[in-house]
């Protein structure tokens, strides 16, 4: 949510090697980096396992977190920059932190959320999301989490762009509203399957593959003269004695 605020202990680290980012993991810890405006980048580590609850928490990725230096009582508000993430076993790897002021805007990448059932869907229709992050700027501490996007009005053949969201306080749309596509309904794909091909036979041929039926051999054709059910044959002129 916006608004949202963690204090964030973290260790100071002298070393911003491969070598010492190693060790760390092994021994349960995230390295990163705290970037200031007008500070130089501070090295710091902290537990895998509480940083992991900071960013699960309400507030998400933009929460704002108080980043406090180990022996220091001064906090320092930060936003998240940047992380690396195992992408077999999902540890965290790194993380980069970027000191902000409060009262001064910053630019963020926030989720589209698809709020309602389509009235596309109910005739039959597709709905699909086209554009699943939005560029927005406000305050650090006004970055919604997300924005909303009613899609209940949608029927066949519609679409949602960005111009047709309500207008979200404190927050500035930085995407083209009339080009930027965030949900359409359509008929769904048909697919014709092909009819299958037949294959045209000459007469008394046999389609390949199969074996002409037994009694079906080719008769030989009749001698010119020759009588059926005959089986002698006189010279002509003669007369069997």
């Amino acid at each position: 949510m916006a608004g949202e605020r963690i204090k964030l202990q973290v260790r100071e680290r002298g070393s911003r090697g491969s070598r010492d980012a190693r060790r760390l993991r092994r021994e349960g810890l995230v390295p990163g980096v705290l970037y200031g405006a007008k500070t130089t980048a501070r090295p710091f580590c902290i537990e895998e396992r509480e940083l992991r609850r900071v960013l699960t928490g309400a507030g998400g990725l933009h929460v704002i977190l108080d980043v406090v230096l180990e022996g220091q009582t001064s906090s320092h508000p930060s936003v998240l920059k940047a992380y690396q993430q195992d992408p077999i076993k999902g540890r965290l790897l790194h993380i980069d932190l970027q000191e902000v002021r409060l009262d001064q805007a910053i630019q963020a990448v926030v989720s589209v959320t698809l709020v309602g059932e389509a009235a596309g869907t109910k005739e039959g229709g597709v709905l699909s999301q086209v554009s699943r992050e939005l560029n927005v700027e406000a305050l650090p501490l006004e970055i919604p989490e997300h924005i909303d996007a009613d899609v209940g009005n949608l029927h066949i053949g519609d679409t949602l762009r960005l111009a047709d969201l309500s207008a979200v306080e404190g927050v500035t749309f930085l995407d083209d509203p009339e080009e930027t596509v965030l949900a359409t309904v359509t008929l769904p794909t048909r697919v014709e399957e092909p009819e299958p091909e037949v294959e045209e036979l000459e007469e008394g041929e046999v389609p390949e593959g199969e074996e002409a039926p037994e009694g079906a051999a080719e008769e030989a054709p009749a001698e010119p003269g020759a009588e059926a059910g005959s089986g002698e044959t006189g010279e002509p002129g003669t007369t069997p004695g």
